[in-house]
């Protein structure tokens, strides 16, 4: 018998071990992937405005949040299983468009879980009073390591520290929005904008300062899904989904308004101008316990900051360790990755690359990095929408467990809407965010090009029904994959050369920055045209050679 296969192991084919948990678990992981606190809404309030910032709290769930956790547990009653996302796009879409959903995706986690060790080293040294960089480094460095090892006991040990940490930040949360709410201080939604508006071009300014975090605070409801197939009743997923939701706009929503209001009325330096997210220097949410209740609160208040991201990390090291695994399980990415423990059934080397990665990253000031995230992970969210309208024609009915009401009407409502708020939110976020996005998303063909090529793909398991190109080493219509991609990106690059000097014009305008700035920009203007003019192109050189040598599509 197969060493990982064994039935008191319970494991599956793949020798992952089969865990169970409840709903109860599974909700407060869903909340930690998407939440865990309020953490990143105080860089809204200042720049796009108190009342414009609950205003998104309020709507972005409805046009964001709401629809991706309805169509991730649509998908994830029907199709459970290890790889979750990127499985529901191979699915729909191919080889190659789920290899780009899964590869944007991870390698957005792995950037991103860096950002919840810097934070939760930015917070607690902060409170200390403490700069020591050694200090603090090996704190972000244990950090890594004790999840690590949680990450490597199973998805179990995962839910049951999550479960502590998660009800934890709830409670301090709760008490944030009862002391703000006991001490209300006026309507939170005035002034509306951080500046009065005087033209529509001032809306679209605002609404870009915030919407981006905000889309990022609504994130995550499909993270989960990825280790689906480690779990013995799948179904918790989609459940715990829908309850996590209410859960997750109630912890934005109750302490933002509490706190917003009741800090205006105290004046002075706290006002929603000075709100930010270093706790030494400016107001967040630490600051209503610790001014109403006492400094000890604020103390306290701040611990729960940083539980608040070793909670979200820790459940992200199993999300994104699991992409990986699901890539090289497929033969689109390196064997080793598929290396499951014998005694756990954990996929052990996913998880410590993550780990190494963390860690690596950690070490540098990587805001650089940063702005690949939002615009990968926001890329791979439409690659799921699309499947599900394509997914709801093909899977037979009897395969959802849950189906999202309303028809097919209904359903593509639900996914053309956030489509579109993904797409404002490509153009609204900056040149450099921009910029540093597209190339982001030119890694994912890169990539496919050369795993596919040394690794075989979904030919090696199943060569009849995914033939490869003998020219080529690609799946047979991949060339034409290939130009649709660069060619979206063209016109996306297009609509950024046009948009975003209009958008930044006050951003950069020399009177009132120095010619840095303003040199910069240009810089970036001209990289954002040239990388519109290489990925036309690629699409036009993908396009002919695939009208030249391409292979009818079986």
């Amino acid at each position: 018998m197969d060493k990982f296969t064994s039935g008191t192991m319970n494991t599956d084919a793949l020798g992952l071990k089969k865990q169970k948990i409840s709903v109860f678990t599974a909700v407060f992981m869903v909340f930690s992937l998407v939440a865990a606190g309020c953490y990143g809404i105080e860089e809204m309030i200042p720049s796009a405005g108190p009342g414009l910032t609950l205003i998104m709290l309020i709507a972005l769930p409805f046009v964001w949040g709401l629809p991706f956790g309805l169509v991730a547990s649509e998908l994830g009653s029907a199709r459970p299983q290890e790889g979750g996302y990127y499985k529901w796009v191979q699915e729909a879409m191919g080889e190659f468009w789920g290899f780009q959903a899964g590869w944007w995706r991870t390698i957005s986690i792995y950037i991103d879980n860096t950002l919840y060790i810097v934070l939760a080293g930015g917070y607690l040294f902060s409170m200390l009073g403490t700069g020591n960089p050694y200090l603090e480094f090996a704190f972000k460095a244990a950090m890594i390591l004790v999840f690590m090892y949680i990450n490597l006991r199973g998805v179990r040990d995962v839910g049951i520290v999550t479960n502590a940490l998660s009800i934890f930040v709830i409670a301090a949360f709760a008490m944030v929005a009862i002391v703000g709410f006991v001490n209300w201080g006026g309507n939170p939604f005035v002034p509306l904008t951080a500046e009065p508006i005087t033209s529509g071009a001032d809306w679209i300014f605002y609404i870009g300062a915030g919407i981006s975090i905000g889309m990022w605070m609504y994130s995550g409801y499909e993270s989960m899904s990825t280790f689906a197939g480690e779990l013995k009743d799948p179904q918790v997923i989609p459940k715990a989904t829908l309850l996590a939701v209410p859960l997750i706009m109630a912890t934005y929503i109750f302490p933002t308004m509490a706190s917003i209001s009741s800090l205006n009325a105290v004046g002075g330096d706290f006002t929603y101008e000075n709100w930010g997210i270093d706790p030494s220097t400016t107001v967040g949410y630490a600051t209503v316990p610790s001014y109403f209740l006492g400094p000890a609160f604020g103390v306290f208040f701040g611990t729960v900051a940083v539980i608040a991201q070793c909670s979200i990390y820790n459940t992200y090291i199993a999300s994104g360790s699991r992409g990986f695994f699901a890539l090289s399980e497929d033969g689109l990415a390196p064997k080793f990755f598929t290396k499951v423990d014998k005694k756990y059934g954990v996929p052990y080397v996913t998880v410590i690359s993550i780990a190494v990665v963390n860690l690596a990253l950690c070490m540098f000031d990587f805001s650089t990095l940063v702005v690949v995230d939002v615009f990968l992970l926001v890329s791979s969210y439409i690659m799921v929408y699309i499947s599900a309208l394509i997914l709801r024609k093909r899977i037979a009915p009897g395969d959802y467990k849950f189906k999202i009401p309303g028809g097919m009407g209904f359903l593509r409502l639900v996914c053309i809407v956030p489509i579109c708020v993904a797409v404002f939110s490509f153009l609204i976020n900056g040149s450099d965010y921009f910029i540093g996005g597209m190339i982001g998303i030119v890694s994912g063909p890169i990539l496919y090009f050369i795993w596919k090529r040394r690794y075989g793909g979904l030919a090696k398991k199943d060569p009849e029904a995914n033939p490869v190109n003998k020219k080529t080493g690609l799946a047979i219509g991949d060339m034409k994959r290939f130009a649709i991609l660069f060619a979206l990106l063209a016109a996306i690059g297009v609509a950024g050369s046009f948009f975003l000097p209009w958008y930044e014009a006050d951003w950069s305008y020399p009177g009132d920055y120095d010619m840095t700035l303003f040199a910069t920009q240009g810089a970036l203007y001209t990289g954002i045209r040239a990388m519109t003019f290489i990925c036309a192109a690629l699409a036009a050189v993908f396009g002919f050679t695939a009208r030249a040598i391409e292979e009818p599509t079986p």
